[in-house]
């Protein structure tokens, strides 16, 4: 007789079926947890299924493995399992189809997503011709000559750049005649002194004094 399917022995009976491969005590009792099922009832389960022949076992050392009997199942012929496998070669390919068919779809709802809805088209159009105004009416005020920065203010700040250009220049000049001075009759390498000294030259920062000196408003540059 078989055992009542919601019986300990029914729902090992019946997971053992399923899986129609080799399994321990302990790979059934992780299954079946679900279940409620402690090892024990399980091991208990799968002893009495294999002790009245519903399922099969072998022995390897201490340690037993159970299958379902295969004499239940219908063992396909050759024809089948042509049939078989070309029904599942067409179902993959039909799963594939069905994964290419998601793929574009979910791209075209991210392009979608990505659109500006009407009401953010229009905002952004608002915020641009504000924009658009703000720059003609500053592009006006040029062409018309309105003067954006006081005289005065252009000359404070052109005498304080020609002033810290000739500071630059008279320091340059101090330091070179301080150098030659001690470098003169020195044995060391003046490279090496120089690096050891932790002194940076104006072209080891990436900047020149006459360039500089160029920028400087015409008819008040220095001749180096």
């Amino acid at each position: 007789m078989a055992p009542k399917s919601d019986s300990a022995e029914g729902i090992v009976l019946n997971f053992v079926n399923e899986q129609n491969r080799p399994l321990n005590s302990q790979n059934v009792a992780d299954a079946l947890q679900k279940y409620n099922l402690k090892k024990t009832a399980v091991q208990k389960a799968l002893d009495a299924l294999s002790d009245s022949g519903k399922i099969s076992f072998k022995e390897y050392g201490k340690q037993r493995i159970y299958i379902a009997r295969q004499d239940q199942f219908d063992i396909p012929n050759t024809e089948e399992l042509d049939r078989m496998k070309k029904e599942n070669l067409k179902l993959q390919e039909d799963l594939e189809e069905n994964k290419r068919a998601i793929n574009e779809v979910e791209g075209e709802i991210r392009a979608l997503q990505t659109n500006l809805t009407m009401e953010q088209i229009r905002a952004k159009e608002a915020k641009l011709r504000t924009e658009v105004e703000e720059m003609e009416e500053k592009l006006k005020a040029l062409r018309d000559g309105v003067t954006l920065v006081r005289p005065e203010d252009r000359k404070a700040v052109e005498d304080f750049y020609q002033e810290s250009i000739t500071q630059w220049r008279r320091r340059k000049r101090m330091f070179k005649d301080v150098w030659d001075a001690i470098t003169e009759n020195s044995p060391k390498n003046l490279k090496e002194f120089k690096e050891e000294l932790g002194i940076e030259y104006d072209e080891d920062v990436g900047v020149s004094l006459q360039s500089f000196s160029e920028l400087a408003p015409h008819g008040k540059r220095q001749k180096r």
